[in-house]
């Protein structure tokens, strides 16, 4: 159901792609990533029902830029967690996007399940949101339409995300929204130069077992454990 799958790969370029699907279509992935290393996407215009990117285990030194997306899941990290032994995603960056309409912005994602994955070295940054429900989000209870949901904490550990220059709209109250794991809290969470308004006002910022800093000038209001 996916576009386009970049799976055992090694230095990849994906540039100037458009991808349009309907945004009720399910599972309709514009570009996923994974067990690759060095691939690099540019200059894209994605829409679909489903992430504009989703960056699955294995994958390492990702470059996402300038990639406009909407309808859709966002760019998202995840889901990860889903298999006991998995390999990790790491060092990636994801600068100068924008999100319309989505249901997320820029999302980690993982199962509420034993396991052995992590995502680290993670940067978000010159993002901006324009009416997204959760602009920043990190969810480590994934588990879409909530059916046969594992229930357990999420073994997944997440680690080094920068989120940097994110500002716009959030079309929810909760704009930053970082549910970590109870058994793996996220560590090394920082944001700087955030600003999210719902409706004319700051946004909310929630966080469980997240902690991290915060620099510049940054709204909501930073939730993060020093």
């Amino acid at each position: 159901m996916f576009h386009i799958v970049i799976n055992g790969c090694n230095d990849v370029k994906v540039q100037g792609v458009k991808v349009s699907a309907a945004g009720e279509s399910p599972n309709t992935d514009g570009i996923h990533v994974q067990s690759s290393s060095g691939v690099t996407i540019l200059d894209s215009k994605i829409g679909t029902g489903d992430d504009c990117v989703s960056v699955g285990p294995g994958a390492t030194n990702l470059w996402i830029e300038n990639v406009a997306c909407g309808p859709g899941h966002g760019i998202s990290i995840g889901s990860l967690g889903k298999e006991q032994q998995e390999a990790g995603v790491q060092n990636v960056t994801v600068t100068s996007v924008t999100f319309t309409g989505t249901q997320n912005g820029v999302r980690i994602k993982s199962w509420g399940r034993t396991s052995g994955g992590f995502a680290r070295n993670i940067l978000f940054q010159h993002a901006l949101m324009n009416n997204v429900d959760n602009p920043i989000i990190i969810d480590q209870n994934y588990c879409p339409d909530n059916g046969n949901c594992p229930g357990q904490a999420s073994g997944v550990k997440i680690s080094d995300v920068i989120y940097q220059d994110i500002h716009g709209t959030s079309a929810t109250e909760v704009g930053v929204k970082l549910d970590c794991s109870s058994k793996n809290p996220c560590t090394g969470i920082s944001l700087e130069d955030v600003k999210l308004i719902y409706k004319n006002q700051p946004a909310e910022a929630s966080c469980t077992n997240a902690d991290g800093s915060a620099s510049g000038f940054v709204l909501p209001n930073s939730c993060l454990k020093t």
